[in-house]
């Protein structure tokens, strides 16, 4: 056989080996060798309620979904979808290599938000990532927050991105639709999925190729809504904290504005103690033994990378081993990807690589 077949063949049978750009990310889908098949005294998502083993596939499509019907009962469902969001220009501008739109989107079938569509110059249609985060300026760069303008640097690198920031305008004080009953992180999800279909119905956008990003805040609104909305290709979540854990102060899902949302009872923000307990969903899923890591097993078999900082340091792997041993039995590999630095704050180097990562999900062909 001539040599250059032969190479071809090596070639092949390296798979991503041999791309480059997989090689600059696959160190991430790799646990440390001390947390390597790990799995601590975290609940494996493996098993029904009733301690029934997931042993196939089958068996995994109806614990999916009992995972989801347990959370949205928790949590309270969501109001109706909106099928067309109206998504409106309200300026546009052309800057480096893209076209600038401000906008004005419906979120929801009685709200509207405001925010920015970037689109790459060129032909598409195109990858694209919602990126939302507390104001819809920084994520586009129209900020003094160094290192947060993800939505601006990947419209760049050749995405459609759709920024838009809290519904209301105050994290802390979300204004939900007339009639919501969920929880507000759970809202946030609600507010995923719909930006999720603004985006799928542009021209620019190919609908099979949507991720989403976020850091910190927008961290967790890019996990719950990557895990309550499948139809998002992958997600990237920058240290929002992927496991209850009590003992961080920013680890705050207790908090009224994430899932400690109860009408008769606001409670004090900060830490879990004796004069601020645990409230609203946030103490339901506490006591009925819930954490994240069931939460998460919602994508799979999507890929995921955590962009792990303070909050999310290499032990966290203990916990997203579990996940890998669920993507192992669904058949898929490469699917679960952690980085980590010593700060929560994104550092250039994080950055590149979530940048690289989306390229992979969303643009190589794996």
């Amino acid at each position: 056989m001539p040599r250059v077949c032969l190479l071809a063949l090596f070639i092949t049978a390296l798979g991503h080996a041999a791309d480059p750009l997989w090689e600059s990310i696959a160190p991430s889908f790799q646990p440390p060798a001390e947390f390597a098949g790990v799995y601590g005294d975290y609940a494996s998502p493996l098993k029904f309620k009733d301690g029934r083993e997931v042993k196939t596939t089958a068996d995994w499509v109806q614990r999916r979904q009992e995972i989801l019907t347990t959370w949205h009962g928790l949590m309270g469902e969501w109001p109706p979808l909106v099928e067309k969001p109206q998504l409106d220009i309200l300026e546009s501008q052309h800057r480096d290599n893209f076209t600038q739109h401000r906008i004005r989107l419906q979120i929801a079938t009685q709200q509207t938000g405001e925010g920015y569509l970037l689109i790459p110059d060129g032909k598409g249609p195109f990858p694209a990532v919602f990126v939302p985060f507390y104001d819809p300026e920084t994520s586009i760069g129209y900020s003094d927050k160094p290192l947060r303008d993800f939505a601006y640097q990947l419209t760049k690198r050749g995405f459609v991105t759709l920024s838009i920031g809290s519904p209301g305008g105050d994290a802390r004080k979300p204004v939900l639709t007339a009639g919501a009953k969920c929880q507000p992180l759970s809202y946030l999800g609600y507010v995923s999925a719909n930006a999720w279909t603004a985006l799928s119905q542009r021209p620019e956008v190919d609908a099979k190729r949507i991720g989403i990003m976020g850091h910190s805040y927008g961290g967790k609104w890019a996990m719950f809504g990557a895990c309550l909305w499948d139809r998002y290709a992958c997600g990237v979540w920058s240290d929002p904290g992927i496991v209850f854990d009590e003992t961080r102060q920013s680890i705050n899902y207790q908090e009224p504005w994430y899932l400690g949302l109860d009408p008769t009872l606001t409670r004090k923000t900060g830490l879990i103690r004796p004069d601020s307990p645990r409230t609203g969903a946030y103490k339901a899923l506490i006591e009925k033994g819930h954490d994240l890591i069931e939460f998460q097993a919602l994508m799979a078999p999507r890929p995921f990378l955590v962009s792990g900082g303070a909050e999310d340091p290499p032990k966290r792997w203990v916990p997203l081993n579990h996940l890998i041993q669920l993507n192992t039995l669904l058949g898929y590999k490469k699917r679960i990807a952690m980085t980590n630095r010593p700060d929560h704050s994104p550092t250039p180097e994080s950055n590149e690589h979530l940048y690289r990562f989306l390229e992979w999900a969303l643009k190589a062909p794996h």
